[in-house]
């Protein structure tokens, strides 16, 4: 479908466009020897209005003859002969209106006082078809811009959902390795934490599969992923693991991408609590700002015991997930004062009922 006849506000652009044009054939058609003023708008005016639509007609040749693949010879031919042809009918409407119009008293002779401005009329048709030809390839470009975006901005999501996809079935197998060496280790002194500990590990992974494909999970959703995965741990370390939650209710049902909180709470678990003796804590909180959700985990840790051995995949793959989805409006910081390691996220406050586009 014409592109200008998609919507009723598109076509009447288009047409008031025509006024101007409308009023300079009035003034070249018009004058001592010629039409006078009221006979030349007379004419002109359903003149202008027909050659208005004959020349949406160039959009179809424009589509079929494509400025990148067809020859300038061609293109040149086509569009002319197009040209000459609209206009040759342009000027046979316009004479045979003058020739109707003429039987009336105040329009006698109408159509002989019109005759010699045919030829001019017959060019000027050629000059606005020409016209339209341009605009309608302008129109094309815009067009096939617009549908390039539009392919770029799809290959883009699917990328980016791709991306997504990969980190998210990275943060599984990366806490499962971690879980079993502690199963293993636990086997040989205390079979009954073990088994419990398996126990608790199956019931984690068992809600991580409700997850499915879902992109976005209510923060309560994720909070109890994260208490589920903190069960598993307080088997292993008992008394020497306390935790401590601080989350303000009207941010539970704000939404985070799956499984986003976890590797965050297990490097404080491995980096943090593991090197102490005697134990340490973990402070979850979460609070909304300015249409922004903020979530901080804090841990005890020993700065000077020596860095346990790690390939940093659950802070990368925070980061990268949160670059991924939200682009430049997501930001996570790291950092230690003292003996407290502190983990900070900011992202955008979506809820169910919003789609977020990412900016950046």
């Amino acid at each position: 479908m014409h592109p200008l006849l998609a919507g009723i506000g598109r076509l009447g652009l288009y047409l008031l466009a025509w006024i101007p044009l409308a009023g300079l054939l009035v003034f070249l058609t018009a004058g001592p020897g010629m039409l006078g003023g009221w006979e030349a708008l007379t004419v002109v005016a359903p003149l202008c209005l027909l050659y208005a639509f004959v020349s949406l007609a160039a959009w179809y040749p424009c589509r079929m003859l494509p400025v990148e693949r067809t020859g300038l010879v061609r293109l040149l031919a086509s569009h002319l002969a197009a040209a000459a042809a609209a206009s040759g009918l342009w000027i046979m409407a316009g004479f045979a209106l003058a020739q109707g119009l003429s039987g009336l008293s105040v329009f006698r002779g109408l159509d002989q006082r019109l005759e010699p401005r045919l030829p001019l009329l017959f060019g000027l048709g050629v000059l606005l078809y020409l016209l339209s030809v341009a605009f309608h390839y302008l129109l094309l470009a815009v067009e096939a811009s617009r549908a390039a975006e539009a392919r770029a901005a799809e290959a883009r999501a699917l990328a980016r959902e791709a991306e997504l996809r990969a980190l998210k079935a990275q943060v599984n197998p990366h806490f499962l390795f971690n879980s079993l060496n502690s199963i293993s280790a636990l086997t040989s002194i205390d079979a009954v934490r073990a088994r419990e500990m398996c126990v608790r590990l199956a019931d984690f992974l068992r809600s991580t599969l409700g997850l499915g494909d879902k992109t976005s999970v209510p923060l309560a959703e994720e909070l109890a992923l994260v208490r589920s995965f903190l069960a598993v741990e307080k088997v292993r370390f008992g008394a020497r693991l306390s935790v401590e939650e601080t989350i303000e209710e009207e941010c539970t049902r704000l939404l985070v991408p799956p499984l986003l909180l976890q590797p965050l709470v297990e490097n404080a678990v491995n980096h943090g609590i593991a090197n102490l003796a005697e134990g340490g804590w973990i402070r979850l909180e979460a609070r909304c700002a300015d249409g922004r959700l903020v979530v901080v985990i804090e841990n005890a840790f020993d700065p000077e015991a020596p860095p346990r051995r790690s390939n940093g995949v659950g802070l990368a793959n925070v980061r990268r997930r949160l670059e991924a989805r939200y682009g430049q409006d997501a930001t996570l910081q790291v950092g230690a004062t003292g003996d407290r390691f502190r983990v900070r996220l900011s992202l955008p406050g979506e809820t169910e009922v919003e789609t977020y586009e990412p900016r950046g």
